[in-house]
């Protein structure tokens, strides 16, 4: 799998090939963080859930909080419901890492934005603690999407994609973590039911790519020079 920035706003995927698509183990993945920027802001909080044969697995699901490296703004503080005062006792990232390894195995790992936000500060925290990299294929809901709407415009984020497949959302609180795993595996569930449909039994995206548009940072952030995922991702 290759990953290209082509600009702020689309980036390119190449060379992916998951063969039974359908069929496979699938862990969702997400973290919460102090700010949208993967570069400069810090992991709070990682969440991962199971999904296969059709069913999200949220009885025995993965959550942790990761002591973050900087404070957490206070707007970040709001909207995901994780204190500053919570990160003085939360484990360090090593030791959250090692268990979320142990957690997801040799499933396929499935994020919303995550080429975008959670792949690439995963992949600077590990390199930041000497930690080995995921070696596990990670699918995008959104690219799973685009592959199969490729004249869709519109950039494909959550509520996007909640609108889309009817997506139940009232028994979850947004950008925690863990229950934002379960709406992402809802989303997913839906998405394999298309490709279902459709007779597409294997993903496959080629030398030539498929380009994606990026996700819009909120305004929130824009104003207060702060960051974080979701609504708009």
């Amino acid at each position: 799998m290759n990953i290209s920035f082509l600009s702020k706003d689309e980036y390119l995927v190449q060379d992916v090939l998951v063969r039974d698509l359908l069929n496979s183990t699938f862990v969702v993945f997400d973290l919460e963080g102090t700010g949208i920027d993967f570069a400069t802001e810090s992991i709070t909080q990682i969440g991962a859930v199971k999904v296969e044969n059709g069913t999200i697995h949220a009885a025995a699901p993965f959550e942790s909080l990761v002591q973050s490296s900087k404070p957490i703004p206070a707007a970040i503080e709001e909207l995901t419901g994780i204190s500053n005062q919570e990160m003085a006792d939360a484990p360090k990232f090593p030791d959250v890492y090692k268990r979320f390894v142990e957690f997801i195995g040799d499933a396929v790992l499935v994020t919303q934005a995550g080429y975008e936000y959670d792949v690439p500060m995963l992949q600077k925290y590990c390199e930041t603690y000497g930690a080995p990299p995921l070696i596990n294929t990670v699918l995008d809901t959104k690219v799973l999407f685009a592959n199969l709407h490729r004249d869709v415009q519109d950039v494909i984020s959550t509520d996007f994609l909640i609108r889309y497949y009817h997506i139940q959302t009232s028994d979850l609180k947004r950008h925690d973590a863990l229950d934002d795993c379960i709406l992402i595996g809802r989303i997913l569930l839906g998405i394999l039911i298309e490709y279902k449909e459709k007779s597409i039994s294997s993903l496959h995206i080629d030398g030539d790519g498929l380009r994606v548009k990026r996700f819009i940072i909120p305004a929130m952030y824009l104003n207060e020079n702060n960051s974080h995922t979701d609504s708009t991702t």
